[in-house]
């Protein structure tokens, strides 16, 4: 995807950076988170010829394995989704929302790594958890740096994005990032595993976060 124009693109107010539509761009990430999902499963095997006693250990330690896997899909299955909300809110696309946008889905196609880490140490390992939440934290950045340059140029929105829903978009975002940040934390000075658990507040933050903007949007 070029960033120096195109038949479909035009040069800005200042004649430095090209702008075209976002559809590239989103059929761009929509193929990378599709490939950074399956590459998640290519950790969970189990090899061949095993007796039954082989087999049933084999399985044992399938298990961290599947549960790493689960978590990524969702993780990268909530960050497909909130990027593709993001660019669909775009008339159209510049230099610089390209290259943030590149650097989140190369944030994205590194997750199938911590991942591999988290399921093989993570319950042993503060670095291997660290690994994970600094990728995930990377991520939610991202998408705030991205999100944010979109809601504060007017021209590129499709439509006008609302200061409510832009509160609640970089509360939600900045708030997963402080949650993982809180994991290495905790993973380091408590357990790996505790930090693990410390993950599951990102559920009912997000959720809180949501249900304030919805209430306040009735109020309006």
């Amino acid at each position: 995807m070029g960033v120096s124009g195109g038949t479909d693109g035009t040069a800005d107010g200042a004649g430095s950076a090209y702008v075209e539509s976002p559809a590239r761009l989103i059929a761009l990430s929509d193929g990378i988170y599709a490939i950074a999902m399956t590459l998640l499963v290519l950790d969970v095997s189990v090899p061949e010829g095993l007796d039954t006693a082989g087999f049933r250990h084999e399985m044992s330690e399938v298990w961290p394995k599947l549960a790493a896997y689960a978590l990524s899909f969702g993780v990268l299955g909530a960050f497909w989704r909130d990027q593709r909300q993001i660019l669909h809110r775009v008339r159209r696309v510049d230099t610089f929302t390209i290259r943030l946008t590149l650097a989140g889905l190369g944030a994205a196609a590194l997750l199938p790594f911590p991942t591999s880490l988290l399921s093989e140490y993570g319950s042993e390992e503060p670095l291997a958890v660290s690994a994970y939440a600094a990728t995930v934290a990377l991520l939610s950045l991202l998408h705030l740096a991205l999100f944010t340059s979109i809601w504060r140029r007017s021209h590129l929105q499709a439509r006008p994005i609302p200061a409510r829903l832009g509160r609640t978009v970089v509360t939600e975002q900045g708030a997963v990032a402080l949650v993982c940040a809180a994991s290495v934390v905790v993973a380091f000075t408590v357990a790996p595993q505790a930090a693990l658990y410390t993950w599951l507040l990102t559920f009912p933050v997000k959720h809180a976060v949501r249900w304030r903007g919805r209430v306040a949007a009735h109020r309006t």
